[in-house]
């Protein structure tokens, strides 16, 4: 598969995965309609190739899947994640091999290293097509605005690309930006992020940032630059890790900065430190509009792109979308992460109704008392991106953490409200979360819903409820002769038959 969303898109339609739509539509609110009508029901990604007022056509819901994202990613399956997860593992605590077996491993991970480096293209396909000064538009990019309350048209899988003043290390984010002219957006940022560290340290030195946006990408880079993990590489390394042979990068027209060579879209300017417009409100991951926040104003002077570009966007909103697709795959990389840095973890998961990252449930091998609140503890310090998750329930490690029913069922007999819950006040906190009675300030709360030993309770605790091995033994051995067998035990049953209202 070639490393660019062309070839992604090619991929797709082979696996008959890509809808391409040739009737007229617009794109204010309606590519936005008809694609989450599609992501509400794990249907195929689209291409809209006649857009209203617009030369480009547009790529949505092409990471609508995990099995999508895993073929992203060169895998063929959700488990390979793990996997790739572990790689990233031994590169964030490299540990001297002891057995023959770990040093072939840890050699095989340096390798995979040497091949992930970048490359340079001093032939871009992204530069076939240069637009500099007056003639630059960004109104013939077809971007969408997916909610009526929204501010204006946006970008949202863009990526953004800085770099540190001091010492030239990049920085490639993905973030939300707002059209406001003809060749100015805002670009909407978190403070702790990297772009927004490198436009303060450009303040300080009385300089204007240098700013990139690279449009149409392989989704790979996407998911590389979406993996905020503590591993001292550059993200266009961990791209080559994440795709195994590095990317192709391409100097900039007119800023020091590099993109993807493959991009279908660059757009070129710079950031003057203090000069801001008010941005939003739109649509967010929380379900509800977002605030209205003065955000720095990116001035464009330079846009390159492919003969006959394709637009690639998406937009966020209450689950299921694109960016929980994301984050189910995101977690599966750190649940060996995780693991490393939190030994008695054995499993985690971010429930994509929670928002992908609200709520967290972790499974321990319990051995003391109190492990489940430290386990708590230190998971919200184990990754910058759990910062924001507001609930950690911690079960033991024989409940299956991704069926609900075990997990309900294990808060319910085993939580004593309090004994097994506390809660940590005034913690930093998502701007975008409007339960919290301070906007960027507020709690946490960890829940034990383990079995406990003394002195957590000072009672014998009941012995559990099994079948006899025996007669359970017996009963599959005889499954067909009572005339069960058409009766699939392993399928996944509908929630409707037990009460649940889907």
């Amino acid at each position: 598969m070639a490393r660019d969303l062309r070839g992604f898109i090619k991929l797709l339609e082979e696996k008959g995965q890509l809808r391409r739509i040739k009737t007229l539509v617009d794109s204010d609110l309606e590519i936005a309609e008809i694609s989450n009508r599609m992501l509400q029901v794990g249907g195929p990604a689209l291409l809209f190739e006649n857009v209203k007022g617009a030369s480009f056509p547009v790529a949505v819901n092409l990471m609508g899947t995990v099995e999508r994202i895993c073929w992203a990613m060169n895998l063929e399956k959700a488990e390979e994640l793990e996997d790739l997860g572990r790689k990233l593992a031994l590169l964030q605590q490299p540990k001297p091999p002891k057995k023959l077996k770990e040093a072939i491993n840890f050699g095989k991970v340096l390798f995979d290293v040497l091949k992930a480096k970048p490359s340079k293209s001093f032939f871009p396909p992204c530069q076939q097509v240069v637009i500099e000064g007056d003639d630059l538009d960004l109104n013939t990019i077809p971007m969408i605005r997916p909610y009526p309350n929204d501010a204006g048209k946006i970008i949202t899988l863009g990526l953004v690309i800085t770099k540190d003043c001091e010492t030239g290390t990049p920085n490639v984010g993905v973030y939300r930006l707002q059209l406001q002219s003809n060749n100015t957006m805002t670009v909407h940022w978190l403070s702790v992020r990297g772009g927004a560290r490198h436009l303060r340290k450009a303040a300080e030195q009385g300089k204007k940032l240098e700013i990139a946006i690279a449009l149409g990408v392989d989704p790979l880079i996407i998911m590389a630059a979406a993996t905020p993990i503590p591993v001292d590489l550059s993200e266009w390394l961990f791209a080559g890790l994440y795709g195994g042979s590095g990317v192709q990068l391409a100097k900039c027209k007119t800023v020091d900065l590099e993109v993807p060579a493959d991009s279908e879209i660059v757009l070129e300017g710079t950031i003057t430190p203090g000069e801001v417009l008010p941005d939003g409100p739109f649509g967010d991951h929380m379900g509800y509009y977002g605030g209205v926040e003065d955000s720095p104003l990116v001035r464009f002077h330079c846009m390159t792109h492919r003969k006959d570009p394709i637009y690639l966007t998406t937009f966020s909103g209450r689950p299921p979308k694109e960016e929980a697709m994301m984050a189910i795959a995101l977690n599966r990389i750190y649940t060996p992460i995780l693991r490393q840095q939190v030994s008695e973890i054995t499993d985690f998961f971010l429930p994509m109704e929670a928002l992908s990252y609200k709520a967290a449930i972790i499974s321990i091998d319990k051995a003391y008392p109190g492990q489940a609140r430290r386990a708590a503890l230190a998971f919200w310090s184990a990754l910058p991106q759990f910062t924001y998750t507001k609930f950690v329930i911690v079960v033991d490690k024989d409940i299956n953490i991704r069926d609900p029913r075990q997990v309900v069922w294990a808060i319910s007999s085993k939580v004593d409200p309090s004994r097994d819950v506390f809660i940590l006040p005034d913690t930093p906190f998502d701007t975008l979360d409007f339960a919290s009675q301070k906007l960027g300030l507020g709690g946490r709360m960890g829940i034990d819903a383990t079995t406990k030993m003394y002195p957590e309770t000072e009672h014998e605790w009941g012995e559990p409820l099994e079948s006899d091995s025996g007669i359970a033994a017996m009963v599959s051995r005889r499954w067909q002769e009572y005339g069960l067998d058409d009766l699939d035990l392993n399928k996944e049953v509908n929630p409707n038959l037990f009460g649940y209202d889907v």
